[in-house]
């Protein structure tokens, strides 16, 4: 199953019921996330060979739980659940692209179909409710790099930090 056939199958106010419940601190931005699930239904799919994982975890940091939605590969031919150098970030990734990634299936036995839309619905407008705000919250991202890559090495040395130092001026452990 691709996420196109999750959102075309559902209605706006089924997912609404249980948007509301996940995520109480986004009803303000219903209406935004109506218009994004609008959207969807009217975009073709392009086909895709990431796969949309979903799944509970507890953040090392505070042990809080929270649902983490990321991508893999599926046409790798070995993978494991717990290989998280296979994990994909998707928050940029163009919408039609989105509608064409499989569902993972341990997502679809865990989570019902309203409440995997929710969590797409949530990662897929995490950078803009539209796709002109995405690519230009990516843009940024490139500008920065490009910054960094033209730096001389004193720039840099003033500027970033390893993630040793970065782990060390805010009293960070490894797990």
């Amino acid at each position: 199953m691709i996420l196109r056939d999750l959102i075309i199958s559902n209605s706006w106010l089924s997912v609404e019921l249980i948007f509301t419940r996940l995520y109480p601190d986004q009803a303000s931005s219903l209406n935004g996330y109506e218009r994004v699930f609008n959207e969807l239904k009217t975009l073709p799919p392009v086909n895709s060979e990431i796969t949309i994982l979903i799944s509970n975890e507890i953040d090392s940091f505070d042990n809080e739980p929270y649902v983490n939605v990321s991508g893999y590969n599926h046409s790798k031919t070995s993978r494991s659940i717990d290989d998280l150098t296979d994990s994909l970030a998707l928050e940029f990734t163009p919408w039609n692209e989105w509608l064409g990634m499989r569902i993972d299936e341990n997502s679809l036995k865990y989570f019902n179909q309203s409440e995997l839309i929710c969590h797409c619905l949530h990662e897929m407008t995490f950078m803009g409710f539209n796709q002109k705000e995405i690519d230009n919250e990516w843009q940024k991202i490139i500008k920065a790099e490009q910054e960094i890559k033209h730096m001389t090495k004193e720039e840099k040395e003033r500027s970033t930090m390893t993630l040793e130092e970065l782990k060390k001026k805010y009293k960070l452990k490894d797990k």
